[in-house]
């Protein structure tokens, strides 16, 4: 971030901790905002401010220009499924398996060692240098992923998300058939107290949740054994759509972390369970993104194409027959 940012606190945020607030309307990660009001950069109504002060609404925040650190990174030559590219952004369908971002254990092979090598100039994020990312998937989940090609993009596009003025639908195929056509869940996800690598939905009025909030729509009942699920997100929490299925004792095929060990039944056929024994990771897809360009002011929308591995499952399930559908659903049934 080269330039200044200058933003006025909405009521919505009214009572959050400053860095929280900032950690849902900007780039920048609550650890780097709160080195930044630590050391006085950021400024709350022309004054300096304690990470924990808590906001009322209605405050102007100015946020300096950041100086970027180069990344040791070297770009790799990974093809990419470009859905849409334009000179300020560019959604990709991601692959389930690739990583997103550098971390402990993948350092080599991530979705920014492909973007580095498709975009050489990507805008900074958290004072590192060309990341350009503004929101990801889980490892295991395929779809549609929106990057900042410039810093104005970055700006535009971390405004959407953190407003929530986005649309984002994903497809699931999970264990158990729900009783309901639609159901709106929404609940305080945090840090799970005893597992640090699974979040959980914990108890109203904990100030250590962020409120999640997600629809599903039923679109099909396999044998009353699994189904097909439309999701769209109202938020983007950390394994929101997982955590909110197993809640609902509907969890993800092929989800390891937050469901247990799955058996299928002696009755399925052998296609069946051959799709079901090859996913590894859980099965889910982010297949529409729309929004409204950052800076054309234009509407965006792309539809990520299911990964070979879904369609057969989707195949296999439909062809075990005594299927349960719903009007509203959307994929083909050739």
């Amino acid at each position: 971030m080269t330039e200044a940012l200058s933003l006025r606190i909405s009521d919505h945020h009214a009572n959050r901790r400053v860095d929280q607030a900032l950690a849902e309307t900007t780039s920048l990660s609550r650890g780097r905002l709160s080195e930044l009001l630590k050391s006085g950069e950021i400024l709350v109504n022309g004054r300096k401010v304690k990470p924990s002060h808590r906001l009322r609404g209605g405050e102007h925040i100015v946020i300096p220009p950041l100086k970027t650190t180069p990344m040791d990174l070297q770009p790799e030559a990974i093809p990419l499924d470009i859905l849409y590219e334009d000179e300020e952004l560019l959604i990709v369908n991601k692959p389930a398996g690739m990583v997103v971002h550098p971390a402990c254990g993948h350092h080599q092979g991530t979705l920014v060692h492909a973007l580095l090598h498709h975009c050489p100039d990507l805008p900074g994020i958290n004072g590192v240098e060309r990341p350009g990312i503004v929101h990801r998937l889980d490892k295991d989940t395929s779809g549609s992923l929106v990057v900042a090609k410039t810093e104005r993009a970055q700006r535009g596009l971390s405004e959407l998300f953190s407003r929530h003025d986005i649309t984002r639908e994903y497809l699931a195929w999970c264990r158990g058939c729900p009783h309901w056509v639609t159901h709106r869940m929404a609940s305080l996800i945090g840090r799970h107290p005893h597992q640090r690598q699974k979040m959980a939905i914990l108890p109203a009025g904990s100030p250590r949740g962020r409120l999640a909030i997600t629809e599903a729509t039923r679109e099909a009942c396999f044998m009353g054994l699994f189904s097909r699920l439309r999701l769209r997100l109202h938020t983007g929490r950390t394994h929101q759509i997982r955590v909110h299925l197993a809640a609902e004792q509907l969890p993800l095929l092929g989800d390891t972390m937050y469901a247990r060990h799955f058996n299928p039944p002696a009755q399925l056929d052998a296609e069946l369970r051959r799709q079901l024994a090859q996913l590894n990771g859980q099965a889910l897809h982010a297949e529409r993104l729309g929004f409204r360009h950052p800076v054309s002011q234009q509407w965006i929308e792309c539809r990520a194409p299911l990964p070979a591995i879904l369609r057969a499952l989707d195949a296999a399930l439909r062809q075990q027959g005594n299927t349960i559908k719903n009007p509203l659903e959307t994929l083909s049934e050739s």
